[in-house]
């Protein structure tokens, strides 16, 4: 059953990462139940979920994603109506960490390696996931129009964003001081870094410059986010650029390409 679960994930276009998770939930469950997917009923669900709340002390955040891996399971593939009565805590909004001017400034005067620096430049000014940036190929980087092809963002489809002309000229100077062919922007060995990389940057460099807020590396796409609506662009490209939205436009169509060169960045003034 769990075969069945991985392709029908896959045919709708779910990151690995969600696979993997959805996965791993739904394991765990039916680990717990001692029992097949097919036997499973609305108590033995309730039960789980009161054992991951009471004796795993799980999170309301990680409750409510095992919870979406269940019901995908029971619901889309086995059809299956036995979670309608299944009562999880909701998740608080949280307010969305904004950076000033200052506290940007502040926290890029600490990152002393160039490269660093522009990796988080780079998901600062363009709204990137953790994950997107550091896989960023060299190929889908548009030095002459100022636009970052993003593949496979969430929903399984690609976007573009763009990149300020400080940024532009940074990649150009970066790619001629490097001595590698690896197709990753920021490589390392035959592969490219990985996420664990810009969170240490984050992290040091967030209590080096003394900042007072939480800082992480989702608070940078967030800024990039607040800083366009600032600037006047509507919601739906914002949602558009950050990947949020997702739409059927052609993003390779010169249309497209044109409203997304039209746009400022918030950034180039900086």
């Amino acid at each position: 059953m769990l075969d069945k679960l991985e392709g029908e994930l896959k045919t709708k276009g779910f990151s690995q990462k969600t696979i993997e998770s959805y996965l791993f939930h739904n394991q765990e469950f039916l680990k717990f139940a001692n029992k097949k997917a097919e036997e499973i009923s609305e108590s033995d669900i309730k039960n789980y979920f009161y054992y991951l709340a009471s004796e795993k002390k799980y999170k309301p955040r990680s409750i409510n994603l095992a919870y979406s891996s269940l019901k995908f399971l029971y619901y889309n593939l086995l059809n299956k109506k036995v979670m309608e009565n299944v009562k999880i805590p909701k998740l608080d909004k949280k307010e969305p960490v904004i950076l000033s001017k200052e506290e940007i400034k502040s926290l890029l005067n600490a990152i002393e390696n160039p490269k660093h620096k522009l990796l988080i430049n780079i998901m600062l000014q363009s709204g990137l996931r953790i994950s997107e940036a550091v896989s960023i190929k060299v190929e889908d980087v548009n030095l002459n129009d100022g636009l970052l092809r993003v593949r496979s963002s969430k929903g399984n489809k690609d976007r573009l964003t763009m990149l300020s002309g400080k940024l532009v000229d940074d990649i150009k100077q970066f790619l001629l001081n490097r001595k590698d062919t690896n197709p990753y922007l920021f490589s390392v060995r035959d592969s490219h870094i990985t996420i664990k990389l810009p969170q240490k940057i984050i992290k040091q460099a967030a209590k080096k410059a003394n900042l007072s807020k939480r800082v992480f590396c989702h608070a940078l796409r967030s800024t990039f986010a607040k800083y366009l609506s600032d600037n006047d662009v509507d919601q739906l490209t914002v949602k558009e650029l950050l990947g949020n939205n997702i739409f059927n436009t052609n993003i390779y169509s010169q249309p497209y390409i044109e409203k997304i060169k039209k746009i400022k960045n918030p950034f180039d003034n900086f």
